[in-house]
């Protein structure tokens, strides 16, 4: 038989790390709950089987009678949310996103009224010299986007 993909991935500082070998609907959840757990307009989520944290664990959020949210207490992004049905992970912390494209929208009676007309907003394509410059001088403290043996990096001496 087989063996299921592995699909990992983690917060944004490295702290917490988890690795799912079967994923089942990935879905945007536009309940007020997700919109206040991710920050943003939905929350992005996807049911995961056979999960585990292979590095640290999540702090969890009791956030209703029903349900927890996991989050990184590092750096605090929003991981999973857990109810009697199982676990869901946020899409956006996968390593390869495109791995859980979704594919229903859930609790539509508290979806944003301007968010079907986002993509219709105008792009901004030109770049100033400011910006650019802003934009070279980062350096991104952000985990990578796949499993490291330490994080952060060990400095050499």
């Amino acid at each position: 038989m087989p063996q299921a993909e592995a699909h990992t991935g983690g917060c944004q500082c490295g702290a917490v790390r988890f690795r799912v070998t079967r994923l089942g609907r990935p879905s945007i959840c536009h309940c007020r709950m997700c919109q206040k757990a991710f920050g943003g307009f939905f929350g992005p989520l996807v049911t995961a089987h056979n999960a585990v944290w292979t590095r640290g664990e999540p702090k969890w959020f009791q956030s209703s009678n029903a349900a927890r949210r996991a989050f990184c207490g590092e750096c605090g992004t929003p991981l999973a949310y857990e109810t009697r049905f199982g676990l869901e992970l946020a899409i956006g912390t996968f390593d390869d996103p495109a791995v859980a494209a979704p594919e229903i929208q859930v609790n539509l009676h508290d979806k944003q009224p301007f968010f079907d007309g986002l993509t219709s907003l105008p792009e901004r394509s030109e770049v100033s010299d400011e910006w650019r410059d802003f934009m070279a001088g980062i350096h991104s403290n952000q985990h990578p986007d796949h499993d490291t043996a330490d994080w952060p990096p060990r400095e050499e001496t």
